[in-house]
């Protein structure tokens, strides 16, 4: 293949920050070929590519070999569905669905591996964040113990949420912060650390905004090795914070502003513990300042639209397979399932049980109508 043809579902922001890359020529073997959105009138760019309102006649114009999602969450699953069906590429906005049974849905449209589905979790693409995966896995940490992500640099104004009548609400977004702003953040710890066995979340609603989903998230994590683990968000705090840090056998590794900071210690901790005469006190320790390859931010979503254009092409394993994009979707469901019914959560979780519990939200949201759009709680 040549290039591939690439549709684009969903023209707001995102849908057009990935047609201006691509128009731009910045993806190699990628060429725009059609838009489809209810609204496409508003997509300024190229004016001479084909637009469509009607997904179904935007999926059966022969126009394209794969395709972007780029609209609201819950489409991701009816609209990627539909385009695997007819055996499109795929590359789907985060999160790939709003709760985990839908996810599994979307997943079993999947053809096999000649047709390309990706998932966009560009920060896999971030230096840091591969550079920390690559700690962990190498070993060079030791075994994990502890791991503590404090991302509260979220910050979301009333004006934000009040910028679309689908914001906020179970039945438009299907979320808060969990679904919204820290997909990316779910994906990584997973990415990193691997998926915890049991979740503890505390989760608030409307704590800092006048809207139903969550906005407030403190969850404790317990991974199978038997490290545990703490997952702070909100979009409620200003300034904010976003602070990784590990701890391992081998010392402490803290990522913020960019930086990747260990300090390492001379001994294992376990082996410190088990022959040290001392009651007290610690083996002597490094402060290492771990360099970071390519460590200026940006250019991440191409990296993924290069990888996603180079596996239908070339056979290129990809970055962010849509088949992983579950289990961020079930972390984040299993933190609000676990504030709901007051409990602790083993995963893998009961997909079905999640969309039962959303369904209700959503119909009480719907008969709180009558009190203002944002009265369901």
């Amino acid at each position: 293949m040549k290039s591939v043809r690439l549709g684009i579902l969903g023209a707001g922001g995102m849908g057009t920050h990935h047609a201006k890359t691509v128009l731009e020529n910045k993806v190699r073997g990628l060429e725009l070929a059609a838009v489809c959105d209810l609204n496409v009138a508003a997509f300024k760019l190229a004016p001479e590519l084909p637009r469509f309102t009607d997904p179904e006649a935007f999926f059966d114009a022969g126009l394209m070999d794969a395709v972007l999602i780029a609209t609201p969450h819950y489409a991701h699953t009816t609209l990627g569905i539909a385009a695997l069906k007819r055996g499109l590429h795929v590359l789907v906005e985060k999160p790939i669905s709003v709760h985990k049974a839908d996810a599994e849905r979307l997943l079993a449209a999947h053809r096999g591996k000649k047709q390309v589905f990706a998932a966009m979790f560009n920060q896999r693409a971030d230096a840091q964040y591969m550079k920390v995966r690559d700690l962990v896995a190498s070993g060079e940490l030791g075994e994990v113990r502890r791991m503590s992500w404090i991302v509260t640099d979220w910050f979301r104004s009333d004006a934000y949420y009040a910028s679309g009548s689908w914001r906020a609400t179970w039945e438009g977004e299907g979320g808060g912060v969990l679904l919204n702003q820290c997909p990316h953040q779910l994906d990584l710890l997973q990415w990193i650390f691997g998926m915890p066995k049991k979740v503890r979340a505390f989760c608030r609603f409307g704590q800092y905004h006048k809207i139903a989903v969550e906005d407030d998230v403190t969850a404790y994590l317990e991974f199978p090795n038997g490290a545990t683990g703490v997952f702070v968000a909100t979009t409620g705090e200003l300034p904010g914070t976003n602070r990784l840090e590990i701890a391992a056998e081998w010392g402490r590794l803290i990522l913020e502003d960019g930086k990747i900071e260990f300090r390492r210690n001379e001994i294992p901790t376990t082996k410190f513990c088990r022959t040290t005469d001392l009651r007290m006190g610690a083996p002597p320790a490094w402060n290492v300042r771990i360099p970071i390859a390519g460590a200026e931010w940006g250019g991440q979503h191409q990296i993924i639209l290069q990888n996603f254009a180079d596996a239908i092409r070339e056979g290129k394993p990809l970055v962010a397979p849509a088949s992983e994009g579950i289990r961020s979707v079930e972390l984040g469901n299993a933190m609000l399932l676990s504030t709901w019914l007051n409990r602790t959560i083993e995963t893998p979780m009961d997909g079905k049980l999640f969309e039962r519990e959303i369904q209700k939200r959503i119909r009480e949201e719907r008969a709180a109508k009558g009190k203002g759009p944002r009265a369901a709680r």
